[in-house]
Parts: C-alpha cells; sequence; structure tokens
C-alpha cells in the first residue's frame, strides 16, 4: 500500500509541473523533477548498500538544492551522495549527471566519459536529447516537459518503467 502511495504521489508531482514551476524556483522543481526520475529508472547494480551519486555539472543552486534536501539521505538501501563539478574533467563515477545548460558545450565530452557506465545524463538544452542525453528538459507553451532518449537509457544498461515514458515526450 506503501508503494502504490509513494507511486501516486510521484505521479501526480511529475504531472502537475506547470503548477510547481509558476510557484517555485526552477533549481527546485528541477531538483525535484531529478529525484522523482531516480524513482522509475532500474540500475543493474540496484543491491542495497553503498552510495547513490548524483553529479551536478555546473549549476550550484540545483546542486545546493539537492544537497539539501536528500544528501546523505537513503534511497532504496543506498545514501544519496550529491556532488559538484566545474567541469568534464572534474567528474567522477556517478549514478546520475545534470548537465546545466550553462555547461551544454561540455555534453560530449560528460557522454564519453560515462559512456559503457550505467549513469543517467540528464540535461536541460533544446537538441541534447536527441544527441544521446536519457531525459532533457524542455519548455513546451510555458510548461516544463521532458524529453525521454530510450536508445541513450538502453545504452547505459538502464531500464525506464512505462510510467516515466508515458509522460515523457519519447525521441
Amino acid at each position: 500500500m506503501k508503494t502504490i502511495k509513494s507511486l501516486v504521489l510521484s505521479l501526480a508531482v511529475l504531472a502537475s509541473v506547470n503548477v510547481f514551476a509558476q510557484d517555485r524556483p526552477v533549481h527546485e522543481v528541477y531538483s525535484m523533477m531529478m529525484v522523482n526520475f531516480v524513482k522509475y529508472v532500474q540500475w543493474p547494480n540496484q543491491a542495497s548498500g553503498g552510495e547513490f551519486v548524483i553529479g551536478v555539472v555546473g549549476n550550484s543552486e540545483i546542486f545546493n538544492t539537492l544537497n539539501a534536501w536528500h544528501g546523505g539521505k537513503e534511497r532504496g538501501g543506498k545514501t544519496y551522495v550529491i556532488k559538484k563539478f566545474n567541469s568534464s574533467a572534474e567528474l567522477s563515477e556517478c549514478d546520475v549527471v545534470y548537465i546545466d545548460r550553462s555547461k551544454s558545450g561540455e555534453f560530449e565530452a560528460i557522454s564519453n566519459k560515462v559512456k559503457g557506465k550505467n549513469t543517467l545524463i540528464i540535461t536541460d538544452k533544446a537538441g541534447l536529447g536527441e544527441k544521446g542525453s536519457a531525459i532533457n528538459f524542455r519548455t513546451i507553451d510555458n510548461k516544463l516537459k521532458f524529453e525521454l532518449n530510450q536508445k541513450a537509457v538502453e545504452a547505459s544498461n538502464l531500464k525506464v518503467s512505462s510510467a516515466l515514458s508515458s509522460m515523457a515526450i519519447v525521441i
């Protein structure tokens, strides 16, 4: 029953992003959505124990929000660790990498660095979904939406639930 309530709540949050976007700063909305995305993705090494690392490249507000809300907390038996990177050169092992729009020029370098690893790449710039980002934020008709690149997800050996796919713009 707890799982069903969690699922319904998460779906409601994702479905009502345009409402949140009007009342909350965008870095909070992005942070909230990223953590909700994680709930609908399955990693091959999802066994309990260890760390679940979310890397943020280039956006201090998102990093600070994720760290304040989730840093050190548990996710399925793993502890959230939020790391800030200023460039692709600094990037280390991550389960999720968010590349801010201001660092989108480093997309290819970051993508190449995590190639063959089980890393979910999330971006925020038009065109990056087609280039290989697994999830890409898009604003369409003043509403925040997201693209899902199923080939990029599969290349990272990840599985996305049908619930997440049904809310995405699948590319």
